[in-house]
């Protein structure tokens, strides 16, 4: 491979102020991040920490080896909704290995509405099962809940991906040899009890969790006896008497150890064979990404100044590199791993389609993960591209990379708009992970052009009874489009409804994506597949 030159000036005033600026919008989201990761109120925490409890962040730091990453996944879920009363949704997840394992680990927060679930917490906890399917990840749930969040029971409850979805998937990654492994450190309610019961093995704190069904106040309403948590599902109850759980833990360090006492035991999973070369450091400082990022959208960014400060040696083998230049294609390794890169460099062509087409079909031949670099405003427009097939040419490209045998990364560095972030694996196609920069948006058009569309079908639709617009009404008209487009594409809006693994500082962008071509091995890769390519 070679060695990528950069064409940036590093000490150019434009590079100078865009990187002011953009650490400026860093720093913001790190410290909300910093304010999300407290949990639950001061006296929230005061209380469960009264009661001899750790905080979930802390277990699961004793639960995973000493000096190894942890991967949190969307820690900003639920931001900027329910008055910020749910902050990282109640729930902690993310990728972290034990006794040198990669395993998903799912931990409640009893500190923000006593672990309780609304819709972003399940669909959170549901997105960790399905990593944990499509990697072959053993899980551990570490179990602090009171069950549904009952006054928001219609949007948790009754739908395919709602609450009774966890025990499917359960169900599923117990049928596919998937450990699954339960630690009951606090409540454990309803329907929740059938976490710990599906689970391979599982472990209570003594005189602080509990399982069952029915709590003290349904029993009591139901059959008139008082009895106590404890008496009713306390770990003495379920070690000795029901076997519901099969290990008996002091406090919540001694049952994290059993969890780890147990992760030895377990068979090491059949991984996919990689070309792993000994790992370098890119060439050019990961930082200077801050001087490069877009800021403001409408400006280019060369995707190859992405590349050559996140591959190992900043070290690029480009495909077809005088064809399609809108899409830039080649294979790089990143710390150590070999992997394939599309990404952006403009609009997407017929040509740049059937570019991007070919490579997939390279990197499914050769077995080679794929990561994808999305700063896409969309598919080329206009009559002679339609009659060229960019629709057929588009729909090449799409069919590539729903149908690739391999695992999947995106990240979004930029834009992310209509039909682009589908063909560029957006979260429809199933990435192994799908991350944002703090600087990134995501919306079905640009508002701009999203405003020029609303105003001329409202214009039409006035001149069709003969009238107009005046021109105050289609001004306020275009700022509320642009101001709504703002709000609603930002990463904050993104990463807070899930649609992405969670906002990423750029220089974690090599870190992240090691993590995750890492944790994808467990499961070997299929062999290819396609459908029907349209001709």
């Amino acid at each position: 491979m070679y060695r990528l030159e950069t064409k940036i000036d590093v000490n150019s005033e434009e590079f100078k102020s865009n990187k002011e600026a953009y650490l400026k919008l860093l720093n913001q989201y790190k410290r909300v991040l910093k304010t999300v990761k407290n949990g639950g109120s001061e006296k929230a925490v005061k209380k469960h920490k009264e009661r001899g409890k750790l905080l979930a962040r802390e277990r699961i730091d004793l639960l995973i080896d000493p000096n190894t990453p942890f991967l949190e996944l969307s820690p900003m879920a639920a931001y900027g909704m329910y008055e910020n009363e749910f902050p990282s949704a109640g729930i902690v997840t993310g990728i972290g290995i034990i006794h040198g394992k990669e395993a998903v680990i799912v931990a409640n927060d009893a500190t923000v509405k006593g672990g309780t679930y609304m819709k972003e917490t399940i669909k959170k906890h549901v997105r960790a099962q399905e990593i944990a399917l499509e990697n072959h990840l053993p899980c551990v749930y570490m179990v602090d809940s009171g069950g549904v969040f009952l006054p928001d029971q219609a949007n948790v409850f009754p739908d395919k991906y709602h609450f009774g979805r966890f025990f499917f998937n359960q169900a599923r990654l117990s049928a596919l040899g998937i450990p699954q492994l339960s630690i009951v450190m606090g409540s454990c309610t309803a329907g929740g009890a059938y976490m710990p019961a599906m689970s391979d093995e599982t472990i209570i704190v003594k005189k602080q969790g509990t399982i069952f069904i029915g709590g003290p106040p349904l029993v009591k309403a139901a059959t008139g006896v008082v009895v106590t948590a404890e008496e009713l599902g306390g770990a003495d109850v379920h070690t000795a008497i029901s076997g519901v759980s099969d290990h008996f833990a002091e406090n919540d360090v001694h049952a994290i150890q059993i969890c780890r006492n147990i992760f030895e035991t377990l068979k090491a999973s059949d991984k996919q064979i990689l070309d792993i070369a000994p790992i370098e450091e890119p060439f050019y400082d990961p930082e200077e990404l801050y001087g490069i990022a877009p800021i403001d959208l409408k400006k280019p960014v060369d995707s190859k100044e992405i590349i050559m400060r996140i591959v190992d040696g900043s070290k690029f083998h480009e495909f077809k590199a005088r064809y399609a230049p809108t899409i830039v294609t080649g294979f790089a390794r990143i710390m150590g791993y070999p992997i394939g890169i599309v990404a952006n460099n403009g609009v997407l062509f017929s040509e740049s389609s059937l570019k991007a087409a070919h490579f997939i079909e390279l990197c499914c031949a050769r077995k080679t993960p794929i990561l994808f670099l999305q700063n896409i405003t969309g598919f080329i427009v206009g009559k002679e591209y339609e009659r060229g097939g960019i629709a057929r040419n588009g729909a090449k490209m799409v069919h590539a990379v729903a149908n690739a045998n391999v695992p999947k990364f995106t990240l979004v560095f930029g834009s992310s708009n209509g039909a682009g972030n589908y063909a560029m694996a957006g979260r429809g196609y199933e990435p192994r992970l799908l991350n944002m920069w703090p600087n990134a948006k995501i919306s079905v058009m640009g508002g701009e052009q999203a405003a020029g569309v609303l105003i001329q079908v409202k214009q039409d639709q006035l001149a069709e009874r003969g009238q107009t617009m005046p021109e105050d009404e289609v001004e306020k008209l275009r700022q509320s489009i642009l101001e709504k487009y703002e709000h609603e594409g930002s990463a904050y809006y993104s990463t807070s409804r899930l649609w992405d693994d969670g906002v990423i500082d750029p220089v974690d962008t090599r870190k992240v994506l090691a993590m995750g071509i890492a944790m994808s091995l467990n499961q070997k890769f299929p062999e290819q597949q396609f459908g029907v390519f349209r001709m």
